[in-house]
C-alpha cells in the first residue's frame, strides 16, 4: 500500500488540476467573440462591438472593475461556420479568454457546440434565438434575449387574433436559423390549426430569391413570415410588392433581419415601407423614457459618434452592462464558475427601467412588435 501512494497522490493532482476551476488574475479581463465584421451582414458585426465597447470603455473609465480592464476581442468570421470554428480555437486556446460573448448566428453558433460542451466555457449572450441554446442542462450557456420561438409566436398570434389573418406562408434561410424559425412557425400555426400556404428558401450568403418567390407567390398569402437576413429580404420584399398577387402582403420579419439596415435598404430600392412588421427582443431604442436607454444613447454618443442607434447595438449595451455588473460582484478570484453564477443571479433592477429574471436560459423574456411610418419605429400595443 506505501509503495503505492505515490502513484495515488500523482494521480490526485492530475485529477485536482484537470477539474479545478481557473483563476484569471491578470489585470485584463478579456472577453471574446466572433462577428461578421465583413460580409453579407456586417452591419451586425458593426452594431454589436460598438454597443458592447461603449459600455466597457465607459465601465474602464469609471473603475467599475476596479483596478481591472475589460477587453472585446474580436475576430471576423464574415457569417462562416467554419471560420468561427476557427476564431474560437485561437479565442480559448490561444488568447486564453474568460468568456466568450455575443456571438451572432445560428449555424455560426451551432458550428461551435462540441468545444462549448468540452471546454464549459461560459457563453453568454449570443446573437441567435435557437432553441438549442436554451436547453437547461447545459450550464455555462446563458442567453440575454428572448428565443425565435417566442418571436414567432407573438406574431402569429397578432396575424391570428387581431389582423384575422390565416393565409401565411414562410420565406426561410436554407441553414439551421432557417430551420429555427420554421419549425417554430409550423408550432404556432398547428396551434391554432393552421397550416402554411406556401413556403421558399434560399442559400445563407446569397441574394438568390427567385425560386422561392415563384414558389410563394400563386398561393396570394395576407402574410409571410421571414427568416432571413436583412438584404435578402429587402430583395424578396421589393419583388412582392411589384407583384399583384403579394401587393398587400404583410411582411413579418424577426429581429435577425436586422430592421435598421433592412428599411436603408428598401429605401434604396426606392420600395416603399408599407405592411412591414418587425419583431423585436428589446424596447425601442430611442424610448428614453426607460432611463437605460437613456444611458445607452449618451454612451453611445460618446464613445461612437458616428455609428447609428439601433436595435442590435441597444442589445449588445444592455447585455455587456449585465456583463461587468456580473463580473463586479465576484468574490475573490474571478473564475469562470463563479461568472456562470453571477450571471444567472443577475438581480432583476439590474438595467433601471427594464426586469430582468432568468429563466429558460435567458434573462430578458420579452418579445415586442413594431411597425415602421413616418420615418421611425413605432411600437405595436
Amino acid at each position: 500500500m506505501i509503495k503505492r501512494l505515490p502513484i495515488l497522490i500523482f494521480i490526485f493532482i492530475l485529477f485536482y488540476a484537470y477539474f479545478k476551476d481557473e483563476t484569471f488574475l491578470d489585470k485584463e479581463i478579456k472577453i471574446g467573440t466572433s462577428l461578421p465584421m465583413s460580409g453579407s451582414i456586417q452591419p451586425w458585426g458593426n452594431a454589436v462591438t460598438s454597443g458592447i465597447n461603449s459600455y466597457f470603455k465607459y465601465a474602464n473609465e469609471m473603475k467599475i472593475l476596479d483596478d481591472k480592464k475589460i477587453n472585446l476581442l474580436v475576430y471576423d468570421d464574415k457569417y462562416e461556420p467554419e471560420l468561427t470554428n476557427d476564431n474560437v480555437n485561437k479565442l480559448i486556446f490561444q488568447d486564453n479568454v474568460y468568456a466568450l460573448f455575443g456571438f451572432v448566428g445560428t449555424p455560426t453558433v451551432k458550428s461551435i457546440l462540441p468545444i462549448l460542451y468540452d471546454e464549459n466555457i461560459p457563453f453568454y449572450s449570443a446573437f441567435t434565438g435557437a432553441s438549442f441554446l436554451r436547453n437547461t442542462s447545459n450550464k455555462n450557456f446563458i442567453n440575454f434575449r428572448s428565443s425565435y420561438k417566442e418571436e414567432i409566436e407573438k406574431l402569429v398570434d397578432y396575424l391570428y387574433n387581431k389582423k384575422d389573418i390565416n393565409k401565411i406562408a414562410v420565406f426561410y434561410q436554407n441553414d439551421d436559423y432557417g430551420e429555427e424559425g420554421y419549425v417554430s412557425l409550423l408550432k404556432s400555426l398547428e396551434k391554432r390549426e393552421l397550416k402554411l400556404v406556401a413556403e421558399g428558401s434560399y442559400k445563407r450568403n446569397t441574394l438568390s430569391i427567385t425560386h422561392a418567390f415563384n414558389e410563394i407567390k400563386n398561393a396570394k398569402p395576407q402574410a409571410i413570415i421571414m427568416v432571413g437576413a436583412y438584404k435578402t429580404n429587402a430583395l424578396f420584399i421589393k419583388k412582392a410588392k411589384e407583384n399583384e398577387n403579394l401587393k398587400d402582403t404583410i411582411f413579418c420579419n424577426i429581429s435577425f433581419s436586422d430592421a435598421n439596415t433592412m428599411i436603408k435598404k428598401l429605401q434604396s430600392l426606392n420600395t416603399n415601407t408599407d405592411n412591414l412588421i418587425f419583431s423585436q427582443v428589446v424596447p425601442n431604442y430611442l424610448n428614453t423614457d426607460i432611463p437605460v436607454i437613456q444611458e445607452y444613447q449618451t454612451l453611445m454618443k460618446k464613445y461612437y459618434p458616428n455609428q447609428e442607434l439601433g436595435f442590435i447595438s441597444l442589445e449588445a449595451f444592455l447585455s455587456s452592462k449585465v456583463l461587468v455588473t456580473a463580473i463586479s460582484k465576484i468574490k475573490g478570484d474571478l473564475t469562470r464558475k463563479k461568472l456562470i453564477q453571477a450571471l444567472k443571479n443577475t438581480k432583476s433592477s439590474t438595467l433601471n427601467g427594464l426586469v430582468l429574471n432568468y429563466k429558460k436560459a435567458q434573462l430578458l423574456n420579452k418579445t415586442y412588435l413594431f411597425k415602421y411610418e413616418n420615418s421611425s419605429f413605432k411600437e405595436i400595443q
